[in-house]
């Protein structure tokens, strides 16, 4: 059903920050996704057995709402998927609703034509920001690029979906390991979060729109830095979302890389086709609070 001339316009924001352990995650301060969580919830995704803590199969598990088994990436080389049949919600809410949808990044394989890629085939519009190099320093600064990039768009633009991706905290955990350096490259990512919520709320319309912004991570890291394998540190990741349909509390079901995009459909109002086979619910029940700006001087 179409929304009336007078509902407010439904739009979705997902902000993926690789590589962010749920352990330091809350070790440091993060004001912006604190207000996320606050406004909704913040909770424990527990990585499968059956998908490697690795960003190639998490991402695109989060992307597509359907597990390894279906999307066919295993590893941080995409070959071998079967992203004509699952395609990221970027892809399908363009080619199939002609919806405004917009991706902004600097990993290759999740833009690009490359190592098996790309994950978002075909999004209304695309921003690709390459890193120099795999420097954490160089990381940092890409993703400044592309959070102004961001910015800009949801600013000025009319989006309905944006996912913006931010890889400088898993660059700096797998150079340096989770020490100091991964600490503030936490809080750097926390503060580019509050750049686009900002921006969001900058929108002329913003009054008339109904948003909901959910931040999610792929993987954890080992002390020393890396990941890939089975222990604890590697195997919690998280996810934080708010919005008008949104519990103020985490369900009471484990939370999965799939309720992702099952989410993101959701919250456009948009029923999921039986015959896209998700494997994701979305984590909707009654309303929660608006989302509101973190407190001045933060």
């Amino acid at each position: 059903m179409s929304p009336s001339p007078s509902s407010p316009r439904r739009r979705v924001l997902v902000v993926g920050i690789d590589g962010v352990r749920l352990d330091l995650l809350r070790a440091v301060p993060t004001p912006h996704l604190d207000a996320v969580a606050d406004a909704g919830f913040l909770g424990r995704i527990e990585i499968d057995e059956a998908t490697p803590t690795m960003s190639g199969p998490c991402w695109t598990t989060i992307a597509t709402g359907v597990g390894v088994a279906k999307h066919g990436v295993y590893g941080n080389h995409f070959g071998g998927n079967r992203l004509d049949v699952f395609p990221d919600f970027a892809t399908r809410l363009a080619q199939e609703d002609g919806r405004k949808t917009f991706v902004a990044g600097g990993w290759e394989p999740l833009f690009l034509a490359r190592q098996g890629g790309p994950l978002f085939a075909a999004p209304g519009r695309l921003s690709y920001i390459a890193p120099r190099a795999d420097t954490s320093e160089d990381w940092d600064a890409c993703d400044d690029q592309v959070t102004d990039d961001a910015v800009r768009v949801l600013a000025t633009d009319d989006p309905e979906v944006s996912f913006v991706y931010l890889g400088a905290v898993d660059e700096t955990g797998h150079l340096l390991g989770c020490g100091s350096a991964y600490l503030r490259a936490i809080e750097r990512a926390d503060e580019r979060l509050g750049r686009l919520l900002t921006a969001v709320r900058s929108r002329p319309v913003y009054a008339r729109e109904s948003w909901t912004v959910i931040a999610v991570t792929d993987h954890g890291h080992r002390d020393e830095g890396g990941h890939g394998g089975r222990t604890p540190q590697e195997r919690s990741a998280w996810v934080a979302c708010c919005g008008p349909d949104i519990p103020a509390r985490p369900p009471s079901r484990p939370l999965r890389f799939e309720d992702v995009a099952a989410q993101v459909y959701a919250s456009l109002g948009r029923a999921a086709d039986s015959h896209w086979t998700l494997d994701g619910s979305p984590f909707s029940t009654p309303a929660s609070a608006p989302l509101t700006p973190a407190p001045a001087g933060v």
